[in-house]
């Protein structure tokens, strides 16, 4: 989520391609099942009941962006795990990302906040050029939240590319998907909010995937294509940045650049209004990921 969160411009929205119906999530889709079929590059479906530190790092509070209001710190308190037959809809084990209230949390470079989060990458430990990367997410219904799932290539930004498979900031009806790379960053104009149909709960369990080839880069949400990127369309800004290496990562941030864009909250915290500092006061905000999976070609 670098700064890359920072429009949803419409520039390119004559060739968006938005499905007309999202069914709720399944774990045995049609879609699912091919995936299968593929070669499984990555998978983690969360069911020990601890990070597996073989597939993923923990992200600390030296790293700061776009203006957030939490630290990430490697802790059992924002990192966590339910186990099968738990959590109502799951496969199996559930990752839960839950941001807590910290007030006057102290970072290394002598920054004050008032809560801390997770955030989690493969870099190091797993990347792959082109595939299909999805997850099964249940987004919690709060305004001015940052949960994303993302890919990142592992040089400087925003020249190694960056796709954006869901990130959503608390709004009742949508999700978002983006595009970043040298030309294209920031107020980037490949970028599209999904408006879910009436009647399907944005915070209900979703699978959340891209499938990226050398010519085009294609989102999905429960196997119902939202949008499409081709090759032509991003190099009408910039160089096509999605022929190296991309890592995985799924964060939780709260307020900053993007939900203060969506909302206008100032007060008591960019982006980030009371009643939602009440709720994480009392536990009540997560993000759960049911499992992550890559499959290539």
């Amino acid at each position: 989520m670098d700064m890359s969160k920072l429009s949803l411009a419409f520039s390119v929205a004559a060739l968006v391609l938005a499905a007309p119906v999202i069914a709720q999530s399944s774990s045995s889709t049609e879609v699912e099942r091919a995936a299968h079929a593929k070669e499984m590059l990555f998978r983690d479906e969360f069911d020990t009941g601890v990070l597996d530190r073989t597939k993923w790092n923990v992200v600390g509070p030296d790293f700061w962006v776009n203006n957030e209001q939490q630290a990430y710190i490697d802790s059992g308190d924002t990192i966590t795990f339910r186990p099968a037959g738990v959590v109502p809809g799951a496969d199996g084990g559930v990752l839960v990302l839950k941001p807590q209230w910290r007030e006057g949390f102290a970072t290394p470079d002598g920054r004050k906040v008032d809560f801390v989060s997770g955030r989690i990458t493969t870099q190091g430990k797993f990347d792959f050029t082109h595939g299909r990367a999805a997850a099964r997410i249940k987004l919690p219904a709060d305004t001015g939240v940052w949960p994303a799932f993302w890919l990142l290539g592992n040089g400087r930004w925003p020249d190694t590319g960056e796709i954006d498979i869901m990130e959503y900031v608390g709004e009742p009806d949508w999700t978002g998907v983006a595009l970043h790379g040298p030309g294209y960053s920031g107020e980037t104009p490949l970028v599209d909010k999904f408006f879910f149909p009436p009647g399907t709960d944005v915070t209900q369990w979703h699978e959340y995937a891209v499938e990226w080839t050398p010519q085009e880069i294609l989102f999905k949400i429960d196997g119902q294509l939202t949008y499409r990127a081709t090759r032509a369309m991003v190099e009408h800004y910039g160089e096509w940045s999605f022929d190296t290496p991309k890592h995985v990562i799924l964060n939780f941030a709260l307020g900053g650049a993007y939900p203060f864009k969506t909302n206008g909250i100032e007060e008591p915290y960019s982006g980030l209004p009371a009643i939602t500092v009440e709720r994480i006061k009392r536990g009540e905000v997560e993000m759960l990921v049911d499992w992550v999976r890559v499959t290539g070609k």
